[in-house]
């Protein structure tokens, strides 16, 4: 591909690998099966793996409900990365073992704070129809 042309759209291929591993671990966190304190006592979502086109690198965003102690959960999540890999390894037949590097999941708050201007008064008002 040349530069000046466009990326392509992320192949179905990537998404559905993505999804694959984000119920893998979703289930793996669900069930218990990592022996962690801090994971015992949180329920975390995965809310998204963004893989790359490579497949040997996925994105995990993670978030606790009601984002309580997010970064306890983070640094959980961080220090057992190496068996949820094996985890995921095991589960989801590919060629490599993805890595996996987990972010916290912002895309909540983003909607949040947009939902919160959208109500203000002044906002609200040039939204009114009239």
């Amino acid at each position: 591909m040349r530069k000046d042309e466009a990326a392509p759209e992320k192949s179905v291929r990537v998404l559905r690998v993505g999804e694959q591993v984000r119920h893998v671990l979703s289930e793996i966190l669900a069930r218990g099966d990592v022996h962690d304190d801090v994971l015992a006592k949180h329920v975390v979502s995965v809310t998204e793996v963004r893989m790359s086109p490579d497949l040997r690198h996925a994105t995990v965003f993670v978030k606790p409900l009601l984002g309580k102690d997010e970064e306890a959960v983070l640094k959980a999540l961080r220090t057992n990365t190496a068996y949820l890999q094996r985890e995921v390894a095991a589960r989801v037949q590919n060629k490599y073992a993805a890595k996996l590097k987990f972010l916290a999941d912002e895309s909540f708050d983003e909607g949040s704070h947009i939902d919160a201007l959208l109500r203000q008064p002044t906002v609200a008002r040039d939204l009114a129809e009239d």
